[in-house]
Parts: C-alpha cells; structure tokens; sequence
C-alpha cells in the first residue's frame, strides 16, 4: 500500500524536472497541499536557503523515511 504524502513530510523526486533544473533524487520538504494529489514542495541547501519550490504532483514524489515504519 502506498503511503500518503503529508503535510512536512520529507520527500525525494523519482523523476528529473529539467525545466526546474531539479533532478530525480533531489529531496524537499512538503509545505502546503495544494489538492488531493499535488504538493508545494520546497527545495533548500545545506545552509536552509530555498533554491526551489513548486507544485509537484503525488506520483512524482517518494516519501523518505528516518525511523521504521509500522505495518
């Protein structure tokens, strides 16, 4: 089952954006939700500096995960 994405939710790109200059990989916060499947995402560097942030749809997104999860 595929887990929802939610609001702060840490999430990484599973496809390249070349017209954002972002590549698969690339990983962002999840600030706003836009509609049931499309996220404000933002972008920062090492040093907090938003270097990005864009409406991306659900299918594009894979959330990252710190801890196990429970089944």
């Amino acid at each position: 089952m595929k887990n929802k994405v939610k609001l702060l939710d840490v999430v990484a790109l599973t496809e390249d954006l070349p017209e954002r200059k972002l590549e698969r990989g690339q990983v962002g916060t999840v600030v706003e939700i836009l509609a049931p499947d499309v996220y404000e995402v933002e972008f920062a560097d090492n040093d907090g500096r938003t270097y990005a942030e864009l409406a991306v749809k659900e299918e594009k997104l894979l959330v990252l995960h710190y801890e196990p999860t429970v089944a």
